[in-house]
């Protein structure tokens, strides 16, 4: 069980705190160079940071160089989580990452290539049915050095927060409460939690926390049922991914090169922002993924106890 072998390495309550405090400590310092390139830029252009907007934040520096100091700082919490893992807890990459032997790349390559056809699907037919609210975006150079620094950063990013949410915390917690859903409803509240800082938050209003959260339990869902993180990682990667090189918006937390720029300007967040993503969907995709994986027993996957495995008897030889 994926929770439940984390009985298994050194998992007292306080390692977790302390894990949890190096790594926000590693996220902070890998988000140094962002902080000081938007304030020196502000200082040329003699800005008041303090008086703007995030989203007007975004824009001071050239999209690329942007994207690559914002997502800095999550390669660098993910090098620093899984030196935790494997130092304080003494445990292993695959140990954190799934229950089976090794990790399951042909489950990440599937669910990444299904998602990235369908999302940017959805986004085409967008464009083909509404071209008003979309601008032509394309410049070749800088589209390469998008595709190049999106490519290795981004699923870095989404890494960071699979392994974060996903991973550390919901075996920690599970552990410590010795259920399942107390780990995925708090994971997928603190996961949407920390959206509420991104400009389309302030640009839809807090109604698009629910596609967040509901982003949370949708990967948490995947992540127990499966019983292990390579679905949730392969998904996540995609979305960003596809979502980084295909359109930008000048209220969205990515600001890139992108192939097209999104014109329109929605006032709130409405069904197809959160609701049609969240309640139907995500529940289809995960009807999908059961069939493909002999998914079972839902309601002790999602709702039942975790316990301590038994330690096999040692044998005496005489």
């Amino acid at each position: 069980m994926y929770i439940a072998q984390a009985f298994n390495i050194l998992h007292e309550w306080w390692r977790y705190l302390v894990g949890l405090i190096i790594i926000i400590i590693g996220v902070v310092i890998g988000q140094i160079p962002f902080t000081a390139a938007v304030f020196y830029k502000a200082f040329q252009n003699g800005d008041n940071l303090f008086e703007m907007d995030e989203s007007k934040m975004l824009t001071l520096l050239e999209p690329n160089l942007n994207l690559f100091l914002m997502l800095l700082s999550f390669a660098i919490g993910l090098v620093v989580l899984l030196l935790v893992s494997k130092y304080l807890h003494q445990q292993s990459f695959t140990h954190l990452t799934t229950s089976r032997p090794k990790v399951d790349w042909k489950r990440f390559w599937f669910i990444f290539l299904f998602w990235g056809i369908v999302s940017s699907g959805f986004v085409l037919l967008d464009y083909f049915f509404s071209p008003e609210d979309y601008e032509w975006n394309f410049k070749l150079v800088p589209f390469l050095i998008l595709c190049f620094v999106a490519v290795i950063l981004v699923p870095l990013q989404t890494s960071f927060e699979e392994y974060l949410f996903r991973g550390y915390l919901m075996q920690g917690i599970g552990v410590l409460v010795k259920n399942k859903w107390v780990p995925l409803l708090l994971t997928s509240l603190i996961f949407g939690s920390l959206h509420i800082a991104n400009p389309e938050v302030e640009k839809l209003g807090y109604g698009i926390m629910v596609y967040y959260i509901g982003t949370g339990l949708f990967l948490g869902i995947m992540t127990l049922m499966d019983e292990g993180m390579e679905l949730a990682l392969g998904f996540h990667a995609a979305n960003n991914l596809f979502t980084a090189l295909l359109v930008t918006a000048d209220w969205t937390a990515f600001q890139t090169n992108s192939i097209l720029k999104d014109l329109s300007d929605p006032t709130s967040a409405g069904f197809v922002d959160v609701f049609m993503p969240v309640f139907v969907l995500f529940p289809i995709i995960l009807f999908i993924l059961s069939k493909k994986y002999g998914w079972t027993n839902w309601k002790e996957k999602l709702f039942g106890k975790v316990e301590q495995p038994p330690v096999a008897p040692v044998e005496i030889v005489e």
